[in-house]
């Protein structure tokens, strides 16, 4: 029987008692949770509760920018329970993303440490994660200083997650809507030549999950499937270069909402289209899956705006 007839069985009459051990644990878990990045088999990883933030008090050197330069860090500030050292990264990407430090200005350990309260280790340890995802650099002589959006590695999951709350997230959510337009139908493709049984049983699970989340108005369970769905799609297609996009993809998923997802708001066509893919793929027929993806893509019209038609490659 094909996938897509056995989702007929996935109404609003459903119970516990029909939903897989995987599926009522998903959605079990999921409830308490607010949001998060997640991958494959990491569904509560990131609980993102919210933590109170205390105001700090501004050293005189931070003075010629926004007073409330930790307004940004405290939206997310302690949501992965990171510690100080993850804490200080977050706040301090979310402002050079969101342009409270701009390029080219200089950053100095001794004053960080004293706005925000926390040891030269502290600092020292966040500005070398910065410039590792290219956010800023450091040299003799010249000292920490913020780098242009050009040298940013703008595929980074947490400058994703950053610009998404951002100045730059409707050009995010288009670039984003542009990579997956050109990643996910050739993953698709590809994933119908690699059929793996362990990996379609996991697919077909998430669909399974997205419809009882879809039946019983679950849209955190529904799209943590649907992020899970798309991040495995990517990984079974056998190519380690996309294999590498997917934490892009989970990402995209989790954070930006709008035109980036083709599952915006659980819908019946969405469900549809996922349990398409699944079937394309047990059939092992990568043209079908690459259209399904195409049409999955697509659903809402913001994305058919974006990227305006289907294009071959």
């Amino acid at each position: 029987m094909l996938f897509t007839k056995a989702l007929k069985g996935v109404g609003g009459d459903a119970d516990k008692g029909s939903v897989s051990t995987l599926a009522h644990t998903m959605m079990t878990a999921a409830r308490p949770t607010d949001s998060g990045l997640v991958g494959p088999g990491e569904l509560d990883r990131y609980p993102y509760a919210e933590a109170p933030v205390p105001d700090r008090v501004a050293s005189p050197s931070w003075e010629g920018t926004d007073p409330e330069l930790g307004r940004v860090g405290r939206r997310a500030t302690g949501s992965r329970g990171r510690g100080l050292h993850g804490q200080l990264v977050q706040q301090l990407g979310q402002m050079i993303v969101s342009g409270d430090l701009g390029a080219d200005r200089p950053l100095v350990p001794e004053e960080i440490g004293q706005r925000f309260e926390v040891s030269r280790t502290v600092v020292r340890e966040s500005l070398r994660v910065l410039e590792a995802k290219g956010l800023v650099s450091a040299r003799p002589n010249v000292g920490t200083r913020v780098r242009p959006v050009s040298d940013w590695n703008l595929l980074d999951p947490d400058i994703i997650e950053w610009r998404a709350f951002g100045p730059q997230r409707d050009d995010q959510r288009r670039e984003l809507s542009e990579l997956r337009w050109t990643i996910e139908p050739l993953a698709a493709r590809l994933a119908a030549g690699h059929g793996r049984e362990d990996i379609q049983q996991r697919l077909s699970d998430m669909v399974e999950i997205m419809g009882h989340a879809l039946a019983q108005g679950d849209a955190l369970t529904f799209s943590r499937a649907d992020a899970e769905f798309h991040t495995l799609l990517i990984q079974v297609a056998g190519n380690r270069m996309l294999e590498h996009l997917s934490g892009i993809v989970s990402a995209a998923l989790q954070v930006s909402g709008g035109p980036v997802t083709g599952c915006d708001r659980p819908n019946d066509t969405c469900l549809a289209q996922h349990a398409r893919i699944v079937d394309a793929l047990a059939a092992g027929d990568g043209t079908a899956a690459e259209v399904a993806m195409r049409q999955l893509l697509t659903v809402h019209p913001e994305v058919e705006r974006v990227v305006p038609a289907p294009r071959e490659h």
